[in-house]
C-alpha cells in the first residue's frame, strides 16, 4: 500500500478532514501536509508540500489535494517534475487517469463535489493501477516535455 500525502487550502479543509478520516480507517499510511483550519491561506503552499513529498518517492506514494475547484492545486502540483496531477470530479476520470496517465496526485474541488462522491473518487483513484503498454509511450512523451524544461 502506497503512502499518501494529503493537503488542502481553507476551501478544501473540511473535505480533507473527511477524506483523512476515511483513509485512516481503511489503514492507509497518511501524512497531512496542512492546512489545519478554515482560515484563509494560499493553496500553493499545500500543493508544494504534497508534491515535494510525492516527488521524493514517485513509485511509493500518492498525493491528494483539495481546494475549491481542484484546479489551482493541480496547476501548482504539475509544476513539479515527476508529478502528474489530475482534477477529478467523477469516478471514471479517477480510474482512467491512474490506468492511462499514471497520475500520482489526485485533485478535487470541495465546492464542486460532495463528500460521498469524493470518497468514491478517492477509492477509484487508489484502487486502480497504471496499465503501461501503449500508454507508456504517451507518459514517456510527457516526461520528455518535462525534461526539456529543466
Amino acid at each position: 500500500m502506497r503512502k499518501i500525502f494529503i493537503g488542502a487550502d481553507s476551501a478544501g479543509f473540511l473535505l480533507k478532514e473527511e477524506v483523512k478520516k476515511y483513509l485512516t480507517e481503511k489503514g492507509y499510511d497518511l501524512t497531512d501536509c496542512g492546512t489545519d483550519s478554515e482560515a484563509s491561506c494560499h493553496y500553493p503552499i499545500f500543493a508544494s508540500a504534497v508534491s515535494e513529498n510525492v516527488q521524493k518517492d514517485l513509485d511509493g506514494s500518492f498525493g491528494i489535494l483539495i481546494c475549491g475547484t481542484g484546479i489551482g492545486m493541480s496547476m501548482c502540483a504539475n509544476k513539479y517534475n515527476g508529478i502528474r496531477a489530475a482534477v477529478c470530479g467523477d469516478t471514471y476520470s479517477a480510474k482512467m487517469t491512474r490506468q492511462h496517465n499514471d497520475a500520482n496526485v489526485l485533485c478535487m474541488g470541495a465546492r464542486v463535489i460532495g463528500s460521498c462522491l469524493a470518497l468514491d473518487i478517492v477509492d477509484a483513484f487508489l484502487s486502480n493501477e497504471y496499465q503501461g503498454g501503449r500508454h507508456a509511450i504517451r507518459v514517456g512523451m510527457m516526461t520528455d516535455i518535462e525534461n526539456k524544461q529543466k
